[in-house]
């Protein structure tokens, strides 16, 4: 490996690492609050709520199941996409498209740490217009989200362009 690889690899892993340690340090921090406060709750505008739920599915507890197998079958699916998601990012020329694949590593690095970890994902983040209320979700699901609606823009209006 050259230097400019070595520099690149530097660069790639630390943005991946700073999207798990801002990932961490949140959930970290709800899960303290929660911790300390028997009925936690935090109201922080009329649209948003901070709420700890604990996700034994994939993002926005979707695949939710009781099983420990299936728990496990999916974790397993999890840490497989994680790995296609590191050999894209080496293979990968576009830059734009590099940078929106390293911000979904991030988030998928940070719940799979979770679900190691925890056995289930930590979500927090309850947003909601009235009684409607969408999935709760946390900050590794943000940048998850945003990696993947990045990288479908990218998709239709950077096709062939090296950027």
């Amino acid at each position: 490996m050259n230097k400019f690889d070595l520099k690149l690899f530097l660069v790639n892993f630390s943005v991946v690492f700073l999207i798990f340690l801002i990932d961490r340090i949140s959930k970290f921090y709800i899960i303290k609050l929660a911790t300390l406060e028997k009925n936690f709750e935090v109201y922080v505008t009329s649209y948003l709520n901070l709420y700890l739920v604990w996700n034994k599915g994939i993002a926005f507890g979707l695949l939710s199941f009781d099983s420990s197998f299936i728990y496990n079958i999916v974790s397993f699916i999890i840490l497989l996409i994680i790995i296609a998601l590191i050999l894209m990012i080496v293979k990968e020329l576009h830059i734009f498209k590099k940078n929106c694949l390293l911000i979904i590593l991030g988030g998928a690095i940070g719940n799979l740490f979770d679900r190691i970890y925890y056995t289930a994902v930590p979500d927090f983040i309850d947003f909601h217009i009235g009684n409607i209320h969408w999935f709760i979700f946390n900050i590794a699901d943000i940048f998850i989200s945003v990696g993947v609606v990045c990288l479908i823009y990218a998709e239709i209006f950077f096709k062939d362009k090296k950027l």
